[in-house]
């Protein structure tokens, strides 16, 4: 079956058809290697325009099964699956070497990818994330809420927990949260969100990650209730090519405060 496109204003969107999964894909043309974009549980791509706007580099944004424009999997899925599809899409695409990088729940997609593409990807940046199931947790009040997508369904309900839930630059300003989630080009569905959930209660890179040959920016906030900063120093330790940016801010300062963010990113990827 053919792919379909249409146009969007942050670049080329199409549906692209890989791994019997029919994925929302989105291209920004730019510059250098093409910076390839996995992001947080529930979140569309939509969520991440704050940083695009930022970069200068081409970048690929996709929806994951059953969130934005992406059909809900039939079955659960695990990364290493997931990444595997993420390989075929970007062969569709023709695209070669890429460059990676992951936020929150996206940095585990991240990680999978580099473990099993270690030609392919250049270079791996890992924001606000951690080792997955075998890392130190936030507190229990925080993640509780992550538990259901309302948040990216109800915006009065995304910037009454959005101080407790991400912290950083958003402590003062929920009604930012709100409006970036209204970004998204739909809410998901309920089942796709369970899936990314199951995803991630069965996976850990910690015991992997001396075996990363990637040149690594780790980008943490110390005000991140969700990863605490510890999961960064943790991951800094035990990647061999890695190199640790800390900041004052939260979860979600990478698109709340991309402005600060981007560039360290730019340098890094070169």
């Amino acid at each position: 079956m053919a792919d379909t496109h249409f146009p969007s204003a942050h670049g080329e969107e199409r549906h692209v058809f890989a791994g019997g999964q029919r994925i929302r894909v989105n291209v920004r043309q730019g510059t250098g290697v093409p910076l390839v974009l996995c992001n947080g549980i529930g979140a569309s791509l939509e969520v991440l325009d704050p940083l695009v706007e930022e970069l200068d580099s081409t970048v690929v944004r996709f929806d994951v099964p059953g969130t934005g424009g992406s059909p809900t999997s039939v079955l659960p899925y695990g990364f290493p699956y997931l990444a595997w599809v993420l390989g075929r899409i970007l062969r569709k695409l023709d695209l070669g070497v890429v460059d990676v990088l992951g936020l929150s729940w996206g940095g585990a997609l991240a990680q999978q990818f580099a473990f099993q593409n270690p030609r392919r990807c250049r270079r791996l940046v890992l924001v606000a994330t951690g080792t997955g199931v075998v890392m130190v947790p936030g507190h229990p009040r925080v993640l509780t809420k992550m538990l259901t997508p309302r948040r990216f369904s109800d915006p009065n309900y995304a910037a009454s927990i959005a101080a407790e839930l991400y912290g950083g630059t958003v402590r003062a300003h929920g009604d930012d949260v709100a409006q970036l989630f209204v970004r998204q080009l739909r809410a998901g569905s309920k089942i796709g969100y369970l899936h990314q959930l199951l995803a991630g209660s069965v996976w850990t890179s910690l015991f992997a990650l001396p075996a990363v040959r990637q040149e690594t920016l780790i980008v943490a906030g110390t005000d991140d209730p969700i990863i605490p900063v510890a999961n960064a120093h943790i991951m800094n330790t035990l990647l061999p090519h890695s190199r640790l940016h800390l900041h004052s801010g939260g979860h979600i300062d990478l698109v709340h405060n991309a402005g600060e963010l981007a560039p360290v990113i730019e340098e890094f990827l070169g």
